[in-house]
């Protein structure tokens, strides 16, 4: 099988493990926590970092540092991976769902605007819902495909209605607006390293953000909040979310390697785009001139998607419809969705993502884009 997005373990990784393994640091403490925590806030261009057990965990921290809780909403786009959402129900609280710019895919700022405009009401600096009474304290943009939107407009949008934005940049390591990378733009922001990101630990994540105070919250609870480095006292909830060393050594090794991994990636897209141009009704995610994305995940839409998914999934070529839009998920299916045309929809039964691990060779695009050719 041709994976869709795979581990690439070409550099250090059993090195640095055996070291772990051999001196008995494997656990949440070590060396290499340090290092990876180091490494990726000089990455995303900011002063700290806080290692996390997932994507997911990272975001839910987030949302816990920001107060959010089950009287609050919270502004998101309806095209997402779920962890997106389910690290917002965590708290109690519930998503504002905004639908899909059409091109680019990400959050439409026309409609957020539209939606903070009417739909909202400002109290002390503190911005509510209308209809519901409820809190909005945080807007959480993500990046979805490692593409970024008008990040300029939407701080904008933010600052304006008392907003706290947090970055969901899970999918966006590697990836800059007007040179300054994602994640870096909010108040705290967010990365994933899970086995299909374009670095991986296994599993893993990461909190950045330039807040001392921040960093330091967020470390604490991410580690049971023990308050005493001797007697086990605990000062409030916290949460076993915790990297533990032998990942980041995983981390460290993987972060060695992400230039040449993001060159690759520029490589695969520029393939497939010279491969594809004019070929039946295909269509690329559109990048605003001011973005340099990652392309984590080559994505391709066209009104022949199923068709396309099954001839390359038929021949070991690992490919993957669009997410499934949040608002058809039952758990959020009663939610608010704020939309005009639901493009979500239209997206999701037209797209799909086609192999794209920094490993693959020019002969096996090649051989994924004659299947596609085949279709048409």
């Amino acid at each position: 099988m041709l994976l869709l997005s795979g581990p690439n373990m070409g550099g250090n990784e059993l090195k640095y493990i055996t070291e772990c393994i051999e001196t008995g640091w494997v656990s949440s403490v070590g060396a290499y926590v340090d290092k990876f925590e180091k490494i990726s806030a000089e990455f995303a261009g900011t002063k700290y970092a806080v290692a996390t057990s997932s994507g997911t965990t990272a975001l839910h921290i987030c949302l816990v540092l920001m107060g959010v809780n089950e009287n609050d909403l919270v502004i998101t786009p309806n095209i997402t991976f779920v962890a997106t959402l389910n690290s917002i129900k965590y708290t109690g609280a519930s998503p504002v769902l905004l639908d899909t710019e059409e091109n680019n895919w990400q959050m439409d700022l026309d409609l957020l605007e539209e939606f903070l405009i009417n739909e909202t009401i400002q109290k002390q600096n503190v911005c509510y819902h209308k209809v519901t009474g409820k809190r909005i304290p945080v807007i959480m943009p993500v990046h979805v495909l490692g593409n970024i939107g008008d990040m300029d407009r939407l701080l904008l949008l933010a600052r304006r209605h008392n907003l706290t934005v947090i970055e969901d940049s899970t999918e966006a390591l590697g990836s800059y607006y007007k040179g300054q990378h994602a994640g870096s733009f909010g108040l705290l922001g967010t990365f994933s390293y899970n086995g299909n990101k374009i670095i991986t630990t296994g599993g893993g994540g990461m909190i950045v953000t330039n807040d001392e105070s921040l960093a330091k919250k967020a470390k604490h609870l991410t580690t049971q909040a023990k308050s005493d480095p001797f007697e086990y006292m605990h000062d409030e909830i916290g949460y076993n979310y915790r990297l533990v060393n032998v990942a980041a050594a995983m981390g460290v090794a993987q972060m060695e390697q992400l230039p040449a991994f993001l060159t690759r990636k520029k490589e695969i897209i520029h393939f497939y785009k010279n491969e594809l141009e004019g070929v039946g009704d295909i269509e690329f995610q559109k990048i605003n001139e001011d973005v340099n994305p990652n392309w984590w995940m080559p994505t391709i839409k066209s009104i022949s998607q199923r068709e396309i998914l099954k001839i390359l999934n038929d021949n070991k070529m690992q490919s993957r419809p669009f997410w499934v839009p949040m608002n058809q998920l039952p758990m959020f299916a009663k939610d608010l969705y704020y939309k005009k045309t639901d493009r979500s929809d239209f997206l999701y039964k037209h797209c799909l993502s086609i192999p794209c691990s920094t490993n693959i060779t020019d002969k096996e695009l090649k051989e994924v884009t004659e299947k596609i050719k085949e279709v048409f």
